[in-house]
């Protein structure tokens, strides 16, 4: 089974910006040494507990101080940009670092839309995302699908594209164009067997792919000690529902633990709280179970993980228990 990671990048808010990035680059050497297959960056804005706004410069730098490990954006937002551009970005980081550099794709803006005008988009920019995928490939691919206008660096490794999503347009579209289909489980898990049956129903082979190419996100909060393990399971979903809430009220009062508990598990928060259901929590063998289950659920081809902990340690830690779960199906 195919092990990633997908760092969420958070910015603690005990902690500067500064030992946030320090710390996303360790959990990248980290996972380059427990063997993992890549680790993605997701592009928000205006999030300031998210650390990975500007995700092609983070990719950047995080290669800066990696050796073999693939890495990637899942993904960019092109609704929030030009294909031109992002082919000249990640071209760019293709040319500096070949071999390594992946490039998935979303079409949500990834943020709220007060933030969607100060970032100059169209509103109907997600319209043209199938289009503009296109565009883009053909960018990367050294062509010219705007007469007279190329993108420079081109690779000689262009990355390959993935199609992000948690609904059937993005399995639809990555089915149609022949790419690989990354599914948001670990944060909007409900489609997600619809999804990847379309995408495997419908897939057409492309230049970059023969076969359906599968990759399911799932969250992971692992400790030695169980009792522990479900301590920070506890914090954890305890801040999902405090985000969401803050989300939707910025004016809002920040709440009490009590408070907090309560909310978790009111109707209310057992609904968000929900959407992190594709988790494996526990000790090594614990994730290794969970892990092998939601593989056989799923039939993916690859597990992105994102890893929870109230630190960067427990991350970290959290990283090296599931690196040494052995998952073998067949054990």
């Amino acid at each position: 089974m195919k092990l990633s990671v997908l760092d969420l990048a958070p910015a603690d808010p005990d902690t500067s910006y500064e030992t946030a990035l320090a710390d996303i680059v360790r959990l990248a050497q980290r996972a380059e040494g427990a063997g993992f297959e890549r680790v993605w960056y997701a592009e928000h804005h205006n999030m300031p507990s998210i650390a990975s706004s500007a995700t092609s410069v983070l990719i950047a730098h995080v290669a800066a101080n990696t050796e073999r490990i693939r890495l990637g954006a899942g993904g960019v937002m092109l609704p929030n940009h030009s294909p031109l551009v992002i082919a000249e970005q990640f071209g760019t980081l293709a040319a500096l670092h070949p071999g390594r550099i992946d490039l998935g794709l979303g079409r949500a803006p990834g943020t709220d839309q007060k933030t969607f005008r100060a970032l100059r988009r169209d509103p109907m920019a997600s319209e043209r995302f199938p289009s503009d995928v296109v565009e883009l490939q053909e960018f990367l691919a050294g062509r010219k699908p705007i007469e007279g206008v190329g993108a420079a660096p081109v690779a000689a490794t262009p990355p390959p594209l993935y199609i992000l999503g948690s609904s059937l347009f993005g399995a639809s579209l990555a089915a149609q164009l022949g790419l690989p289909y990354a599914f948001a489980s670990h944060f909007a898990p409900d489609q997600m067997t619809q999804a990847l049956a379309t995408y495997r129903e419908n897939f057409q082979p492309s230049e970059q792919l023969e076969e359906p190419y599968a990759i399911v996100g799932a969250n992971v909060v692992a400790h030695t000690d169980r009792e522990v393990a479900a301590e920070i399971e506890r914090e954890v979903l305890k801040r999902r529902v405090a985000s969401f809430v803050k989300r939707a009220n910025a004016e809002a009062r920040p709440f009490t633990d009590d408070e907090l508990e309560l909310i978790v598990d009111s109707p209310q928060g057992r609904q968000i709280t929900n959407m992190m259901r594709v988790r494996a929590v526990g000790d090594a063998e614990d994730v290794r179970a969970g892990l092998v289950q939601i593989q056989a659920q799923t039939g993916a081809d690859e597990l992105m993980l994102a890893f929870h902990g109230r630190s960067a340690e427990e991350r970290l830690g959290a990283l090296d228990i599931a690196a040494a779960a052995e998952l073998d199906p067949a054990r």
